[in-house]
């Protein structure tokens, strides 16, 4: 509403007229949605992941981030939820799963967009969505499986199985050595892996069949026949002495 004085001969008074401005709908709705939000006039609206998260529930956004979230967690029992947005059976399970991770607010939930790093989960073998992995201390990985929201008791069990205070002698291990090497050579992530080096054992157990009093048998088979032969050609030297010194024997 806006007042207006204007000044006329009417007896000297001033006239006061209200002037209403309105607001063309039609021009508001040919705006685009998406111009819309970026220009506030509506809010953003979030999508199913990204809603009811808990704190202990953290999305990873590369491979590195991955391999050291897993690293820095210590004894912590840490699971690893692949999803997809496309996914209905994600999506269904979801609540659940924010559900769970307020109730244990000790346990520390990573969140793996598949489309976001499909090939990082191909390197890591997933292929099928919900995925789940448990992982905890220097144990590494403890189990693995694929769940639904009809199937949820199999995740609740593998969660009351694994939640038992543990302590893990060693550093996290986090991912197999084959896993590390395998998100190294994929030339779709920037994520370098240097492999450890095998130390040798100060104990080395000895070979099976080996043993001190038969180090013959273990020799070249040219070296044994040479052995053997030299071992006849001994026994039949001292046979034939032996019979130099008997009698001789009569004829009948």
């Amino acid at each position: 509403m806006k007042s207006i004085a204007l000044r006329c001969d009417f007896n000297g008074q001033r006239v006061f007229y209200l002037e209403r401005k309105t607001v063309d709908t039609r021009r508001f709705l040919q705006v685009p949605v998406k111009a819309q939000i970026q220009t506030g006039l509506i809010g953003k609206t979030p999508k199913w992941w990204e809603t009811g998260l808990q704190p202990n529930m953290k999305e990873v956004a590369s491979a590195q981030d991955l391999v050291d979230s897993l690293f820095n967690a210590d004894d912590k029992l840490v699971i690893l939820d692949f999803y997809s947005p496309a996914c209905i059976g994600c999506k269904a399970l979801f609540p659940k799963t924010c559900q769970l991770a307020k109730m244990n607010p000790g346990l520390q939930f990573l969140q793996v967009n598949y489309e976001e790093h499909k090939s990082m989960c191909y390197s890591l073998n997933v292929h099928v969505l919900p995925f789940f992995q448990f992982y905890r201390g220097a144990q590494g990985r403890l189990c693995q499986f694929s769940c639904t929201n009809a199937t949820i008791q199999k995740f609740k069990n593998a969660l009351s199985k694994n939640t038992i205070d543990r302590c893990s002698l060693g550093p996290a291990k986090g991912l197999d050595e084959k896993e590390l090497l395998a998100l190294a050579v994929n030339k779709d992530l920037s994520f370098t892996y240097k492999p450890k080096p095998v130390q040798p054992n100060p104990n080395p157990v000895p070979e099976k069949g080996r043993h001190p009093g038969i180090g013959n048998m273990l020799k070249p088979e040219r070296e044994r026949g040479e052995n053997l032969g030299w071992c006849w050609g001994m026994m039949l030297g001292f046979l034939l002495k032996d019979l130099e010194g008997l009698p001789p024997k009569l004829p009948l």
